[in-house]
């Protein structure tokens, strides 16, 4: 009796994360893919199949594209810094200094504050007659449209995912330059190398696995950004800051266009596995070689 239990316990254990798995994951995933194949334009209820048309008109969309281009902008705006700043915020504190603590706190408050309220607080600072034009004003500079030209809007929306994140990346990155061996930091003080060499040449190979984690996580995040557009711009002016994930909450719940969401939601998941294999040949590729 407690040798055949002792076989299933494993599988007993993992039952329950399995069931929601499959409640909240596997079961949405599949329904995505059938409503993408519908149309729901003459009736919500009982929806026409239509086939590949969802993506067909989707491609041949011109706010698809300009979406697109959007989530890449940010993408390629907001990962590079997320991936490279609190790396370094890392190492700075990981050394013994004074009031190391208050460092840790202050950097970190941004990531407990909800995205909503630190958005309304940044819509503030934008404003026209915010804080941030104010002080260009006593600069005798003529003030921005932080959120109301489409050359800026998409970059102010960008500086506050990255002032959330940074203390979010860099407690991952501090947790990793926990495992990495004294003995070569002396072993590069012995040999003369400088501070830039040693974590170039010692801490940069050794957590690259963590490197490749936060790239991955940080633009998975950066491909699916919402809140801050919701609060901040609702996608304008004329969908300069307009991203993937916004569009397909619009086309859903505002045009209840479900079957031209849906096809859009398959298509982002294949950009994101895309951007997840490129990371895995990138950085894990040698730990997947037989």
């Amino acid at each position: 009796m407690f040798k055949y239990y002792g076989k299933i316990a494993p599988y007993l254990f993992l039952l329950p994360a399995c069931v929601v798995l499959v409640i909240f994951f596997f079961i949405p995933f599949f329904q995505t893919i059938v409503l993408s194949f519908q149309d729901y334009s003459n009736n919500i209820y009982n929806p026409d199949w239509s086939g590949i048309a969802n993506y067909i008109e989707i491609f041949k969309n011109p706010v698809f594209y300009k979406v697109m281009l959007n989530t890449f902008i940010y993408l390629i705006a907001a990962v590079p810094v997320l991936a490279v700043v609190p790396l370094f915020l890392a190492i700075l504190i990981n050394q013994k200094i004074r009031g190391i603590t208050l460092y840790k706190i202050l950097i970190y408050l941004p990531v407990i504050v909800s995205i909503v309220v630190a958005a309304i607080a940044f819509k503030w600072l934008y404003a026209d007659q915010g804080v941030l034009n104010y002080i260009l004003n006593v600069l005798h500079i003529k003030s921005i449209g932080w959120l109301t030209d489409s050359n800026y809007a998409i970059y102010s929306v960008i500086i506050l995912t990255i002032w959330k994140g940074i203390g979010y990346y860099m407690m991952i990155y501090l947790a990793a330059l926990m495992s990495v061996p004294k003995e070569l930091y002396e072993a590069c003080d012995i040999d003369g190398a400088g501070f830039l060499r040693k974590h170039l040449t010692v801490t940069v190979p050794h957590i690259m696995p963590v490197i490749a984690l936060v790239t991955t996580i940080s633009s998975i995040s950066a491909m699916k950004i919402f809140a801050e557009i919701y609060v901040m711009t609702k996608g304008g002016p004329l969908n300069s800051t307009k991203t993937i994930v916004y569009y397909i909450y619009e086309k859903a719940f505002e045009n209840l266009e479900l079957g031209y969401a849906s096809a859009m939601s398959v298509i982002l998941l294949v950009v994101v596995m895309v951007f997840s294999m490129i990371n895995i040949f990138c950085f894990e590729r040698n730990k997947y070689q037989l």
